[in-house]
């Protein structure tokens, strides 16, 4: 959530920054009054309660010139004991008709402020939806070029993966259907050592390589939780409830790693010398698709249960710091990424792509041989033979999660140590499978129908160089 002193200071800031996310400026006048009215309600109630103090010391004061003072001056003093010790009662029914209204103002102000998005960067180009983000560069391996076709590339045409998956017995949707339904799967043989490969990969590089801590990440987690990282109340149709759903007792199943990553430290002091926290997991993940009807239905593209290796870190509240370790983690998955051979781009997304959460967003995407043209596609260049689809996200979000979550650290700069702030925090994909096998067997197929296994991954799969053959 925003910091409302910022709110209230520089509110054209939140009106725009709620606009640029495609939102209805109307939201912050509405908060800003909520607020104003709250804030009344609770200094009358404050001065009530001081006033109701105070009155005892009043009375004993009172008592002693009732008993010292002179005759003509009592019955004054005794009716002005009178109003006094009847005050408290006063004080009390006010306070009793005020509790209602505050309650009902303090929920009013809280649910509005949680639908209240955080604005994007300055740097962050304004646009509507996906279709307005921008490319920053592209990586391809130096035997694979993706503004040629495929056939230019390797001399054969390409299968797609569902024909990949068919062929070599990789993956059979048709019972997953049975089972689960609609966008279901089982990875079978090959298909499934490939796909753990993947994640025993990217979870290695992460906390071998690159000194991740290791942490596991609950699947199921309280509502409470998936509103102080930002889930509730947008995207709750994204969530699979399964427990409880109208209650705040109400669990529900994740959609990421990032969830259990981050409520690890909610509502904790950390000390300065111990940020940053960097943190990888692998989980299971589950997201309903709700609004995809007809896209991506067929393959591994859009499914509801998947696996992902996820990167947070939480640091100290300084921007730059924050820009840094956004490029950093960037650079993670590029290197990733290029060890598996997989050619990619970077793609800035616009206000209206970034989601509430985020005050700036970087998209990664794969060459898919097998996808269609992408609408960000700049001018002149030829993807007709293929195109890109996303793998990563990596979002920067400043304190908007952590004000959330109530996870704080203790400001070094403050003598007495008693000064704390909000952490920055940051997400970025490593590997979400079965989804990133769509490159990986599409991009390294081989004219005799087999894949070929990117040397990165064959100490993961005993050796192995090829599937299929």
């Amino acid at each position: 959530m925003i910091d409302l002193k910022a709110l209230r200071e520089t509110p054209d800031r939140f009106r725009t920054g709620v606009v640029n996310k495609n939102g209805d400026a109307a939201l912050v006048d509405r908060l800003l009054q909520a607020d104003e009215q709250l804030r009344q309600l609770l200094t009358e109630e404050q001065t009530l309660t001081a006033e109701k103090n105070a009155i005892g010391k009043q009375i004993g004061q009172l008592a002693g010139r009732l008993k010292n003072g002179a005759q003509d001056e009592k019955d004054a003093l005794q009716a002005e004991m009178q109003a006094l010790q009847a005050r408290p009662n006063e004080i009390k029914q006010r306070q009793d008709e005020l509790a209602p209204r505050l309650r009902e103002l303090e929920e009013r102000r809280n649910d509005l402020w949680l639908e209240l998005p955080q604005p994007a960067d300055a740097d962050v180009p304004v646009g509507r939806s996906a279709e307005d983000n921008v490319e920053l560069r592209r990586w391809s391996p130096d035997h694979f070029e993706p503004t040629k076709s495929f056939e230019e590339n390797k001399g054969f045409a390409p299968k797609s993966h569902l024909e990949l998956c068919d062929t070599l017995g990789l993956v059979d949707f048709e019972r997953g259907v049975k089972i689960a339904g609609s966008r279901s799967y089982v990875l079978t043989g090959d298909g499934m050592r490939l796909h753990q490969a993947v994640l025993r990969f990217a979870f290695d590089f992460m906390t071998v390589e690159h000194g991740f801590t290791p942490l596991s990440a609950s699947c199921l987690v309280k509502h409470p939780t998936l509103v102080g990282t930002g889930f509730f109340p947008h995207g709750r149709d994204q969530v699979y409830d399964v427990a409880n759903p109208t209650s705040e007792d109400g669990l529900a199943l994740t959609g990421t790693g990032e969830v259990g990553l981050m409520a690890y430290h909610a509502d904790e002091i950390l000390q300065s010398d111990e940020l940053p926290k960097c943190y990888t997991t692998v989980s299971t993940c589950f997201r309903r698709e709700a609004g995809s009807a007809g896209k991506d239905t067929a393959g591994l593209y859009r499914i509801h249960q998947f696996d992902k290796v996820e990167q947070v870190v939480i640091c100290e509240s300084d921007e730059q710091v924050s820009r840094d370790w956004h490029q950093k983690m960037i650079g993670f998955v590029e290197e990733l990424l290029q060890r598996l051979e997989l050619p990619y781009r970077l793609l800035q997304c616009c206000t209206g792509d970034l989601g509430p959460k985020n005050a700036d967003m970087i998209d990664l995407e794969c060459w898919m041989p097998s996808r269609a043209q992408s609408p960000a596609t700049p001018e002149g260049q030829n993807d007709t033979s293929g195109g890109w689809g996303e793998t990563h996200s990596a979002s920067r979000l400043y304190d908007y999660q952590t004000r959330r979550l109530n996870l704080r650290y203790r400001d070094p700069s403050d003598p007495k140590g008693k000064r704390t702030v909000f952490c920055h925090s940051l997400n970025n994909t490593v590997a979400a499978s079965p989804r990133l096998l769509i490159p990986l067997l599409e991009v390294h197929q081989q004219a005799d129908g087999n894949v070929r296994v990117p040397e990165a991954l064959r100490p993961y799969l005993q050796g192995t160089d090829t599937i299929g053959g």
